[in-house]
């Protein structure tokens, strides 16, 4: 082990040009890698850079290096969103639970890992801490492994426990876990929480996102009994709905009694929560977010969002017109999961307006718009003004049913759009 300790700069020695480069998923972004990498930049050229969403400066995606980085997202995250829109930088789109197979079955192969994890334990074992993901497939096939030691990152169970002989070089990174605190919730968000929670059953199993509706959704739950946790990623308003015997994981059909999910993101209530907290296990995002596993659970209830949906239900999640926004995600994973659990709901949720007043249930979507889940996958739609089921319905019945949910100053103008298209209302 004394051997593998050193600097971030004699570590990141190993990067050469053309390599290609896996940073750790999220919250896990290890930032005195990141840095250390960037001082590298001169020596460089071509580097490829991999990675889903990750919180933190993004600077290897910054003007100046674009002749040392190339950055290829597999989620567009906020830091790298405007060099992505710019050409700077790029996408792939991919389901989240396909992603492992771009590394282990060398599609995509990896030269070098940076990683973020716990100091080993007494016998030997780090954790990846907050973000299994897809970087334990990176890990797994990279050429090389560097590990940002981190005594700050939560310590978790299920796939995140690696030997410390799986990584090359071990480098002290003592630093703060980024935190993404809970935003308020609006008005309209409440509705729409208050709608959602209305559909969720006891004895549920719940996926959701992070951010204000699914936060809206959690805080309606206070009543419910004996749900379940299985998704792909969760952050603070799951806490105190297993601290009030809410959650307690008793009717799943597998993991029972443990809260399953492949990351984590939230604020430091979450992250204390999750330490050494055997009844929540992160896994392989590939075993996560398989339709298989997620199907197996009873009364799935899928939570996802959407920028905007076209009045046949066709929904765009990841992309404004032509400039990619984020990603396609885990939504079909959990769409087509939810679809086939028993007693199973899945919901996409939206407030009816952007923050201009545009409808976002449009006769068409924006030109060069990604269609995410398509009309014949979609289920539930949720707006503040109620909920549309839009399932075995056709193509008319559910323009009339997603007018219905629009936003009042809206809907006369979609009547219309609908009349031209489909010759009644």
């Amino acid at each position: 082990m004394e051997r593998k300790v050193v600097s971030a700069e004699e570590a990141l020695k190993v990067v050469k040009s053309n390599d290609r480069i896996f940073i750790h998923s999220v919250a896990a972004a290890p930032k005195i890698l990141i840095d250390a990498l960037v001082a590298k930049a001169p020596e460089l050229r071509n580097v490829e850079i991999m990675h889903l969403h990750t919180e933190g400066p993004a600077d290897y995606a910054k003007p100046e290096y674009a002749n040392n980085f190339h950055v290829h997202s597999l989620f567009v995250g906020a830091n790298v969103r405007k060099a992505t829109q710019e050409h700077r930088a790029d996408y792939i789109p991919i389901f989240l639970s396909e992603i492992p197979r771009l590394f282990r079955e060398k599609i995509l192969p990896i030269d070098v890992a940076l990683v973020s994890v716990t100091p080993p334990d007494k016998h030997g074992y780090c954790s990846l801490g907050v973000s299994v993901d897809a970087t334990l497939a990176a890990i797994e096939t990279a050429k090389v492994v560097i590990a940002q030691v981190n005594p700050l990152m939560p310590r978790t169970f299920g796939d995140s426990c690696l030997p410390v002989s799986k990584f090359h070089y071990l480098v002290d990174g003592k630093v703060p876990i980024h935190e993404v605190p809970s935003p308020p919730i609006s008005e309209v968000e409440k509705k729409i929480g208050q709608h959602i929670a209305g559909m969720v059953e006891d004895g549920a199993t719940l996926q959701m996102g992070i951010g204000a509706i699914p936060n809206a959704v959690l805080s309606q739950l206070t009543n419910h009994k004996h749900l379940g946790i299985h998704t792909e990623m969760f952050s603070d308003g799951v806490v105190p709905l297993v601290e009030s015997g809410v959650i307690d994981g008793s009717m799943k059909a597998i993991n029972r009694g443990k809260i399953v999910s492949t990351f984590v993101m939230g604020s430091k209530l979450t992250y204390d929560f999750i330490d050494n907290n055997p009844s929540v296990n992160l896994y392989d995002v590939a075993f996560v977010n398989d339709v298989a596993t997620i199907r197996r659970n009873p009364k799935v209830t899928s939570i996802n969002s959407a920028i905007e949906i076209d009045i046949t239900g066709q929904v765009c999640a990841d992309s404004i017109g032509t400039l990619h926004y984020s990603g396609v995600g885990g939504q079909m994973d959990f769409i087509r999961g939810a679809s086939y659990s028993k007693g199973g709901k899945p919901i996409i949720a939206l407030p009816s307006v952007t923050g201009r007043g545009e409808s976002k249930i449009v006769p068409f979507l924006k030109e060069g718009a990604g269609v995410v889940t398509t009309r014949a996958h979609v289920h539930y739609i949720v707006t503040e003004w109620g909920v549309a089921y839009l399932y075995g319905k056709t193509l008319h019945q559910r323009a009339r049913l997603l007018i219905d949910i629009a936003h009042p100053d809206h809907r006369e103008a979609l009547e219309r759009k609908a009349f031209e298209r489909f010759g009644k209302v």
